[in-house]
């Protein structure tokens, strides 16, 4: 089922995957350059219906009229939090919410999740540090994006990622699977790892 839901900066769409007698809530949010089809999203949606979490596929509103290019930052954070309060007075009311995502969306997920109230947040393929270009020095990590989060984190990282591998921290787990930044190879060993650390939720 989907649902269009208004933000400040346009209609964002939301894919819902609801659990029998839900004990949680997943929100997701997909790449810069993709969609909630993601191999990764797809098999992790299908693991957190599984073990009893209502899953919410997350589209942002630069995704729904089809444009391709992402937006600054403050606006992304700005349509997710929209979105996920209109989904905690609706749809996943009274459910404790986990948030994640994939690649960019991750990055949402860590910056908004102390807003919405998340008890965790899931990141699949975090993009750690932008890898260099021709001629020119990486850009800056990301990792304090990562330590500011307060409540348990599970991070699921290709092990030849271009944007490398974030370091374990406080409340934060690392799961190392075969594949690059698109997590295609194995989205099932991405699956396990999410499912395993569920159950521990």
């Amino acid at each position: 089922m989907s649902v269009a839901l208004e933000t400040p900066h346009g209609e964002a769409r939301v894919h819902l995957h609801p659990a029998q007698n839900p004990r949680g809530a997943l929100v997701l949010g997909h790449g810069a350059g993709g969609g909630v089809e993601a191999p990764d999203l797809v098999a992790v949606t299908e693991v957190g219906v599984t073990q009893g979490f209502s899953v919410a596929l997350v589209e942002q509103p630069y995704r729904v009229a089809g444009r391709s290019s992402s937006p600054p930052a403050h606006q992304l954070d700005t349509a997710w939090v929209a979105v996920v309060e209109q989904l905690q007075e609706g749809a996943l009311a009274d459910l404790p919410l986990i948030v994640g995502g994939r690649s960019a969306g991750a990055r949402v997920a860590c910056r908004m999740s102390a807003a919405v109230g998340a008890v965790a947040v899931l990141c699949l393929a975090f993009p750690l540090q932008p890898p260099a270009r021709k001629g020119k020095e990486p850009g800056p990590s990301r990792l304090a994006e990562l330590d500011e989060v307060s409540v348990p984190v599970l991070v699921v990282q290709g092990e030849r990622d271009r944007f490398g591998m974030p370091p374990p921290g406080r409340d934060r787990e690392i799961a190392k699977v075969t594949g690059d930044h698109s997590l295609r190879s194995d989205p099932h060993a991405a699956a396990t790892a999410v499912a395993d650390w569920l159950k521990r939720r």
